[in-house]
């Protein structure tokens, strides 16, 4: 009986006090805070799971390189450089990057559609390195920068392109266009922080990257253009960017040229980043 009593009495005695959601969750040591490339990483897997669940974001990814390079090869390759065989070791490098280039503005709608729904507000509030949820959508991208680099270039080998570069040509072109669209991005990111909608942001970005893309020597060499053109198309960053992955693809490659990308590389990530983030500080 007094046993009995006991085994009744122990959970109301005060040697066994009842835990409380504070001594819960004080219980282990704090877990370190998420630093900021491991929270960047969370952001761009965030990005591919989106071209998971709708694959169809990889069509601009997949079908314009394709388009533009077997329009612009059998329409204009025998006009321009005699035969198509020619103008494909000439032209691939510049389709490359203006099929890269071109979809960098892909990012800037994807933030500013985040951005309508409030979900930026969500990643404000959280314990992470405030650039992460930006710098994340953008090594997302990058993603699809590969894809389309890849699918160009497969279809360039069997239309007869031959980088005389070599396998080691091309990776080192491949990662200067991927730099320099990492790093062009963030004037999409800036217009996606104070455009109200997504729209405007793919008119404004279009109305850019049109004027950059064409008139550059993506498709012609410049000799043949006005001289207000040209002077115009030497200093275009995507003239500089097409000269260098030309180079490195055909083995002859400048310092200059690789300068230049470099320099505006640097530039638009200090100028337009940093404006990105005090426009996401305001805006969130």
């Amino acid at each position: 009986m007094t046993a009995t009593k006991s085994a009744g009495a122990s959970p109301s005695s005060p040697s066994a006090p009842a835990l409380t959601v504070a001594d819960v969750l004080q219980s282990g040591p704090r877990p370190p805070a998420p630093g900021p490339l491991s929270t960047s990483l969370s952001f761009a897997w965030r990005a591919l799971l989106k071209i998971k669940h709708v694959p169809e974001q990889l069509f601009d990814v997949t079908m314009f390189p394709i388009m533009f390079t077997l329009m612009f090869t059998y329409l204009f390759g025998g006009a321009l450089a005699g035969s198509t065989n020619a103008y494909i070791q000439y032209l691939l490098p510049g389709i490359l990057v203006q099929t890269i280039v071109m979809i960098t503005m892909y990012t800037g709608l994807t933030i500013n559609k985040d951005i309508e729904k409030g979900v930026f507000d969500r990643f404000r509030s959280l314990p992470i390195w405030r650039p992460s949820p930006l710098v994340g959508a953008l090594f997302g991208d990058v993603v699809r920068y590969i894809i389309a680099i890849t699918v160009s270039l497969v279809l360039g080998l069997i239309i007869g392109f031959r980088p005389q570069g070599g396998v080691l040509g091309v990776l080192a072109a491949a990662g200067l266009l991927l730099m320099f669209s990492f790093s062009i991005s963030w004037i999409w990111t800036m217009f996606a922080m104070f455009l109200r909608t997504e729209q405007a942001v793919m008119g404004v970005s279009m109305f850019i990257l049109f004027p950059l893309t064409f008139a550059s020597n993506i498709f012609v060499d410049p000799v043949t253009m006005p001289g207000w053109l040209q002077a115009f198309v030497k200093v275009n960053p995507i003239s500089h960017l097409v000269t260098a992955t030309r180079g490195l693809m055909q083995g002859t490659t400048e310092i200059r040229d690789m300068a230049a990308v470099f320099g505006w590389s640097a530039f638009f990530v200090l100028v337009f980043g940093t404006v990105t983030m005090r426009l996401y500080n305001k805006k969130s």
